[in-house]
């Protein structure tokens, strides 16, 4: 593929309130990993929503390979990942029998292997046959993530990731996402943690107010202070 993997070109959601995202234009290209950060509210979800086809754009377009959302084959969202706001999971199944369905959702039939690998990769061995309803938050961060990494996505849009994940559990997310970048990956993740995306993501866009501001370098010194400065000078601008 010579041009990126996603795009949204001019795209725009209005809501009634008022809020909503605002002629946003985002690339994502093959083995890189670009890092989505803004206060709450700011129009991460919303974007991301739009991205995957959840909502639809009043204006613009978004494009998957290249094609138009409305035109891309069904088939095509089987090498896409994502996990959006909540992880979703059967409560009263276990985490195995979950990703087993996961699985199949994505063509890869039952996929023992598939599951037992993201089992381990995301260090579940000791919950797999426990129903998700009694695993803590953060182990059920952890399922969420595996079912949207396990079939191997070429495209991965990831919301807050890390939400309730313990050190060890940020840090296996981390060495995932930068092997599968290796590998070719294009990924979007969202975070609240600067320092964290820091360390993975080869762009970090700034989004306030449902528009996209301006990005911080990633070697940036003092990354926190550079976001909340740009967050008040756009502020400013708005106000004025």
């Amino acid at each position: 593929m010579s041009g990126p993997a996603m795009a949204a070109r001019g795209v725009t959601r209005r809501f009634r309130n008022g809020a909503g995202v605002f002629d946003l234009d985002v690339e994502l290209w093959a083995g890189k990993i670009v890092a989505l950060v803004g206060l709450n509210g700011a129009g991460k979800t919303t974007m991301m929503r739009l991205l995957l086809g959840m909502l639809r754009p009043q204006r613009g377009e978004v494009m998957l390979g290249g094609v138009a959302l409305s035109a891309v084959p069904s088939e095509c969202w089987a090498r896409v990942g994502h996990l959006v706001e909540y992880p979703l999971a059967y409560p009263e199944l276990s985490v195995r029998r979950n990703l087993q369905l996961s699985a199949r959702l994505h063509g890869l039939g039952r996929a023992d292997g598939a599951v037992a690998s993201v089992i381990a990769e995301f260090a579940l061995e000791a919950y797999a046959d426990r129903r998700v309803r009694a695993l803590s938050l953060g182990n059920r961060q952890r399922v969420g993530v595996a079912a949207a990494l396990q079939h191997d996505p070429r495209v991965i849009v990831l919301d807050e990731p890390t939400n309730a994940l313990d050190p060890a559990g940020v840090i296996r997310l981390r060495e995932s996402l930068l092997r599968r970048a290796g590998d070719g990956a294009a990924i979007l993740v969202s975070s609240h943690h600067l320092d964290e995306v820091a360390r993975i993501a080869d762009r970090i866009i700034l989004m306030n107010g449902g528009r996209l501001i301006g990005e911080l370098d990633p070697a940036t010194t003092e990354i926190e202070r550079a976001f909340f400065e740009a967050v008040r000078l756009d502020d400013a601008r708005s106000a004025s």
